[in-house]
């Protein structure tokens, strides 16, 4: 599920860098959502990447953290305490999208020059599952620094809400918050209170 994921989106963002009608047409852009109703784009970005670097790291970021959380799914599922793995995986994923764009839909519909795209919701919401479901498991902050997941996740949330507050730039701090925050909380929403016991079991 994972590589199917990564192959369309890599394919459909190939298909953007070549093709700037497609770009436009699935990127995120709040002034067309809600004039023409084409609420199919706070999904439709995520496939959509500025360039390699950016669906490069994307994509092998998702790829190192969605295994994880797949497989501690696949536990859950056989132990009866959560629903099916792959559906909820791709509620996890998906939702990660929608909740990383509501911000952007609300805040800059009246603005016809707004534009954001990529998998960063999606992939933060997928990074903070792993966090909740292993807050104690090692990190390597940019690659090199290793620390608990829960004090990644602190620092993260903290860099990019001074960012956002700060502004300029052209990455999209707001999502990668909304779908850290839909990340951290989803495996309570699909897997029920048990799972605020495993998070903190996770400490021990």
């Amino acid at each position: 599920m994972i590589n199917l994921l990564i192959i369309i989106t890599a394919g459909v963002s190939i298909l953007c860098f070549r093709d700037r009608r497609i770009f436009d047409r699935l990127a995120l852009k709040p002034y067309i959502i809600v004039r023409s109703n084409q609420w199919d784009r706070m999904i439709t970005h995520g496939f959509v990447h500025a360039d390699w670097i950016h669906l490069l790291v994307n994509m092998l970021v998702f790829w190192s953290f969605g295994r994880f959380v797949i497989h501690i799914f696949e536990i859950q599922y056989a132990q009866g305490i959560s629903v099916a793995a792959r559906p909820r995986f791709l509620l996890l994923y998906f939702g990660g999208l929608i909740a990383a764009s509501v911000y952007d839909v609300v805040t800059h519909r009246n603005n016809p020059y707004y534009t954001s795209i990529g998998a960063s919701g999606a992939v933060s919401a997928v990074v903070f599952t792993s966090v909740f479901l292993s807050p104690m498991s090692r990190i390597y902050l940019m690659g090199a620094i290793p620390m608990p997941a829960i004090v990644f996740a602190l620092l993260y949330i903290g860099y990019e809400t001074y960012s956002a507050r700060r502004g300029g730039g052209k990455i999209n701090h707001h999502a990668h918050i909304f779908g850290a925050v839909y990340g951290f909380i989803f495996p309570m929403l699909t897997g029920g209170i048990s799972q605020l016991n495993i998070f903190l079991d996770g400490f021990r």
